[in-house]
């Protein structure tokens, strides 16, 4: 498939879901007629609205039961293989239903994909009910379990394809609005496992995830300005954490930085922390996330604002980690 900059652009107007769902789902089902797609309550919030108008049949809405959704999916797949698609709230699939994503899937290795939509504070006003901020913890904790994060709609495209070549479980982690910013200008091969370095620099290496890849991006455009050259880096799989990447950063860059829409305990910067903790001569690590605490309610930028989220916030963290 030709993927222009226009296309982009419209993809990037859908939001990771709507273009998770109404492209790359759509691509995958046309090639694999056993695929199936399991939903818990609203076809229409999880913008799988086209994909159910072009395959009603391939369908299964479970209703406002995450874990019945969970529990079809693995029996879906328990009996031949397939791949199955489970897509509903980032917020509910892992808080309600992980006994069963332990015992159906993890466990089973059964060839479930879970689509986790609005992770991070993108259903914003809702507040902590539908916040998903410690989600990748679960999951990370979870043995035979792939985690992706997407940086923007084109990548969350690319990354609901690759997962279904994964034999195994997959948490597919979908955040953000409609408008979602723009992370790949151009087409670029996604390979899982492998992060992509978007900003070469030395000294300093962000290495970001999420929505925020694009503020780490222009968190370095900021230190730039004031001559501090960082490298960014989209660390789009949080396991298997690509370790590489990461011992470049080490052998050129005195301090590192991993930043998120996610508590500072247990995601990417965990990951990114366990690591070196058995490595010698580590550089220091800076992990910028959610807080150990609950803020208040608002819109996106507003709940990134009480966690230091935002690119200029970023860019100030660092300047000031490094005058240390």
């Amino acid at each position: 498939m030709n993927i222009s900059p226009a296309l982009i652009k419209a993809y990037a107007r859908m939001g990771q879901k709507g273009a998770a769902a109404g492209i790359g789902m759509m691509e995958l089902a046309k090639n694999d007629p056993d695929m199936r797609v399991v939903v818990a309550d609203s076809v229409a919030i999880a913008s799988l609205d086209r994909f159910y108008n072009s395959y009603p049949e391939r369908v299964i809405n479970a209703g406002i039961s995450e874990q019945s959704m969970i529990g079809i999916a693995a029996g879906l797949s328990s009996e031949d293989g397939r791949a199955v698609y489970a897509c509903t709230y980032a917020a509910f699939v892992l808080v309600k239903a992980i006994e069963f994503v332990r015992h159906n899937l993890a466990y089973h290795q059964f060839n479930v994909k879970i689509v986790g939509n609005s992770a991070g504070f993108a259903m914003e006003t809702l507040s902590i009910s539908h916040w998903a901020t410690e989600d990748i913890a679960m999951a990370r904790a979870l043995p035979n379990m792939t985690i992706l994060s997407a940086a923007d709609s084109l990548e969350a495209i690319k990354m609901v394809k690759a997962a279904h070549d994964v034999k195994g479980p997959v948490y597919v982690r979908l955040s953000g609005l409609l408008n979602c910013p723009i992370v790949y200008v151009n087409d670029f091969e996604y390979e899982i496992g492998k992060a992509n370095e978007l900003k070469e620099g030395e000294g300093v290496t962000i290495i970001a995830t999420g929505m925020m890849v694009r503020e780490a991006l222009d968190a370095a455009e900021l230190l730039a300005a004031k001559g501090i050259n960082a490298r960014v880096v989209d660390m789009h799989t949080i396991k298997p954490l690509d370790t590489a990447c990461v011992d470049k950063a080490m052998a050129d860059s005195k301090l590192l930085v991993s930043v998120e829409e996610h508590s500072i305990i247990g995601g990417l910067g965990g990951a990114i922390a366990e690591y070196l903790s058995e490595k010698g001569n580590a550089p220091r690590l800076v992990r910028i996330g959610v807080g150990d605490f609950y803020g208040k309610l608002g819109d996106l930028r507003y709940c990134w604002e009480q966690h230091g989220l935002t690119a200029s916030q970023i860019a100030e963290r660092i300047e000031k980690e490094l005058n240390k």
